[in-house]
């Protein structure tokens, strides 16, 4: 509706412009020179009803016809009537017009007292005349004036479809974007990009259900097959444990998976403090990790979710590069935490492919190793939820994960 108001406003302000200078402004052509007019300037008298602009008056050799002008008898002899004794010679570029009084179009005349030549001729047309003059300014004031208007109205329309975007950008599973005001079009859309969030936040809720109710459920035969296995021999005893171990491990990964990505109670987190402590616990456990002293930073999020999030990525970088580096820099947004190990680093080709659930990044990395292939799933999952955003490369000695979260 705005964009078609707009457009009647610049239709209606086109045609009253035209009106205006068609009917209130000067004539598009000089007007036509009286005869009188035309025998007063060869006498050298004011002129009463010609501006001095629309004639050019010299004085000394005979008039010299300019291209398209030629004589005309009948006028002659009128103006040498009106004009009395002396000699006149006339050129002119338009015929009469039935006896008209005027003169019309481009002329040249000249008049010889007895003593000399006095010539009058018609100005030459100018390419920026007074009417062009009127007519391009008062449509240039159109333009501009419709312009502000047009920016005006697009501001207002395309504001509330940026904070639209940002919203969008910024929802989340438990988050839901912001309602938007504008236009009704866009109010719409708001409302529809809202309800379609919550379909999918419902189905989000059923899977984790779905999921966690796989998990019980799961966990009762397991526990009675670990009843069952205590009968077996040690060797194949040790073996079946392990691999029920591994099962449970798997379902406890994927249970973190599908409920990290809702939203908790996010509250402002001291992520240096987090940080310095899991490092501490995890070296204190014999887990080979250091980390050098950072600046203190304040964060927005969920302190468990964000130590889970490093200690996968201490754990991922201790499993499969031997060992781990932890520090982080502040600037003026956000807070760049980077994960250093000795390994291989990750392979290029993979690319965002290493996010997805179950995708390991080589042979190596398998469940063998310990590992359920939903490690950075997990990672990014919670990175996202808080805003952020994960970067797989590679560092000085191995590889390395940045993790960037904005400030408080």
């Amino acid at each position: 509706m705005p964009i078609f108001l707009l457009v009647i406003a610049a239709i209606t302000v086109a045609t009253a412009v035209t009106f205006a200078i068609t009917f209130a402004g000067p004539p598009p052509r000089p007007a036509p020179v009286a005869l009188h007019d035309a025998v007063a300037a060869l006498r050298g008298m004011p002129l009463p009803g010609a501006g001095e602009a629309d004639l050019i008056v010299s004085t000394g050799s005979a008039p010299i016809p300019r291209d398209g002008e030629g004589p005309d008898p009948d006028r002659d002899a009128r103006l040498q009537r009106m004009i009395g004794g002396g000699e006149l010679r006339g050129y002119y570029a338009e015929p009469e017009r039935g006896g008209s009084e005027a003169l019309r179009g481009g002329f040249t005349l000249g008049w010889h007292d007895g003593k000399r030549w006095r010539v009058v001729r018609s100005a030459p047309d100018r390419l920026f005349r007074h009417w062009l003059s009127v007519t391009l300014g008062g449509m240039a004031a159109a333009m501009l004036g419709m312009a502000m208007i047009a920016w005006w109205i697009i501001r207002a329309i395309a504001r509330p479809l940026r904070d639209l975007a940002q919203g969008a950008r910024a929802a989340r599973p438990g988050i839901a974007p912001p309602p938007v005001d504008g236009p009704r079009e866009v109010r719409l859309l708001s409302a529809e990009l809202t309800a379609m969030h919550e379909r999918l936040a419902g189905h989000a809720d059923n899977r984790t259900a779905m999921l966690a109710a796989i998990a019980h459920d799961l966990g009762t035969p397991l526990s009675r097959i670990a009843y069952w296995i205590e009968q077996l021999p040690e060797t194949a005893r040790l073996r079946a444990v392990a691999d029920i171990e591994e099962m449970r491990a798997m379902l406890g990964d994927v249970l973190r998976f599908a409920r990290d990505e809702r939203h908790a109670g996010y509250v402002t987190v001291d992520l240096g403090s987090v940080l310095d402590a899991l490092v501490d616990d995890l070296a204190g456990a014999g887990v080979p990790v250091t980390t050098d002293d950072g600046p203190r930073v304040l964060v927005r999020g969920d302190p468990a979710g964000l130590r889970r999030l490093f200690a996968n990525l201490v754990e991922n970088a201790v499993r499969y590069g031997h060992a781990g580096h932890v520090d982080w820099q502040v600037d003026e947004h956000a807070v760049t935490v980077r994960i250093d190990d000795h390994g291989p680093g990750f392979d290029p080709a993979l690319g965002d492919r290493l996010f997805e659930p179950f995708v390991r990044g080589d042979p190596s990395r398998n469940r063998a190793t310990g590992g359920t292939g939903l490690g950075l799933a997990i990672v990014r999952s919670l990175t996202e939820a808080h805003g952020g955003r994960v970067i797989l490369g590679h560092g000085e000695r191995g590889g390395r994960v940045e993790v960037v979260l904005p400030r408080v």
